[in-house]
């Protein structure tokens, strides 16, 4: 049983975001209000922070709030923002732990696309005076949080590797809409159904704005992409509105057996909840993955039946591990770019450094959260039979 806190007030948080924005009012689109309201409400009653976890998650909050009104004041500045094309991009969709950071890594070896780096993920919004040009400040303090929570958290490492100047996910600019998964970062079940019964457009709409403001940056410092190609899990359960905010999008499917795939999920997921709550339950998070997985599989399949097969591409983790520029190749086939000597040179590079850096393992099986192997496969079977069999 988790004990409430008030901790979150939504006005409060508010006032706070203004005054951290040296009174800036305009938030941008109204619908985040509801969103806030429900996580404050679920993080107070739901979620059994410690007090560190209140903190960290309350400043988390913060500067979301505080870039929104950043965000707007500089559209408002700079006019010609809105003006951004963003072209169809490239996203890159599986489970957690199916080769999906490793592919997208690999193609930001590619100058031809554009791509967001750890630091831009953590701070998307230029500082006071500072000329967008030349973002140093916000790449040192990347670096200096990549360290510190590396140090901290050494068990992420063999998890997720953290790299400051690395492709990262877009769910980090998502997180501004206040319809995202807060639910790894801590148990928020009543936040959670809120989502579920709520249309999360406004949040791939939101994704469009920031992707537009960061593609401005840019090209001021020098960078011509030709697309974005993203990566996040969290799309799965949101393809119709993906697919509906971003027409002509193409997705990267990343599949895996989910009897590896959902326990290690969880061992991630259970990771992140023990940085906020000093009471987190390894069988309830590996409980209610497994199942948002589920409907997340099931999700996407539906939505393939009716989308554009040139929509899709399936590709297994096996194959991403064992031959990835096989993989590569079949991509850009998908996408019809040549697959220059260059970008080819650039990839065995990263490759080949990424082999090296590995350090430890992540160790975990299924009944470590409340889970068996015969389990997950029958709730999986519909996608085992549709994918697994099917990939090549």
């Amino acid at each position: 049983m988790t004990t409430p806190t008030s901790a979150f007030q939504a006005a409060a948080l508010l006032e706070e975001a203004r005054t951290k924005a040296n009174g800036l009012n305009d938030f941008g689109d109204s619908s985040f209000r509801a969103g806030l309201d429900a996580l404050c409400e679920s993080l107070n009653n739901d979620a059994g922070l410690s007090e560190t976890g209140v903190y960290l998650i309350r400043q988390k909050l913060l500067v979301q709030l505080s870039n929104r009104l950043l965000v707007e004041d500089h559209f408002r500045r700079h006019p010609e923002i809105e003006d951004e094309i963003i072209v169809p991009p490239l996203f890159i969709v599986g489970m957690p732990r199916t080769g999906t950071t490793k592919l997208h890594r690999l193609l930001s070896c590619d100058p031809r696309f554009w791509w967001m780096s750890f630091w831009e993920s953590q701070f998307p919004v230029p500082f006071p005076d500072e000329d967008p040009a030349y973002p140093d400040a916000r790449r040192q303090q990347g670096a200096e949080l990549v360290s510190m929570m590396t140090q901290a958290m050494p068990k992420l490492l063999a998890i997720h590797p953290m790299e400051n100047e690395a492709a990262e996910e877009e769910v980090m600019l998502m997180e501004h809409s206040l319809l995202s998964a807060f639910n790894a970062y801590a148990d928020v079940p009543g936040y959670m159904q809120w989502l579920d019964q709520t249309d999360q457009t406004p949040a791939y709409d939101y994704l469009a704005r920031m992707l537009k403001f960061l593609q401005w940056q840019k090209r001021r410092r020098g960078i011509e992409g030709q697309r974005w190609v993203l990566k996040a899990p969290h799309h799965l359960l949101r393809m119709k509105v993906l697919l509906e905010v971003f027409p002509g999008a193409q997705v990267i499917l990343t599949h895996r057996d989910p009897v590896q795939s959902i326990p290690s999920i969880a061992s991630f997921v259970h990771t992140l909840h023990c940085i906020y709550s000093e009471t987190t339950n390894a069988a309830q998070v590996g409980q209610s993955w497994n199942e948002i997985m589920r409907r997340a599989q099931l999700h996407t399949m539906s939505v393939r039946t009716t989308a554009p097969q040139s929509s899709f591409i399936d590709i297994d983790f096996k194959h991403t591990v064992k031959q990835p520029m096989a993989v590569i190749e079949q991509i850009y086939h998908f996408i019809g770019w040549p697959l220059t000597e260059a970008v080819r040179a650039a990839m065995q590079r990263w490759l080949e450094a990424d082999a090296s850096s590995h350090s430890g393992g992540h160790d975990y099986t299924p009944e470590q959260f409340g889970l068996t192997a015969e389990g997950i496969r029958k709730d999986f079977t519909d996608y085992s039979q549709r994918h697994l069999s099917t990939t090549s």
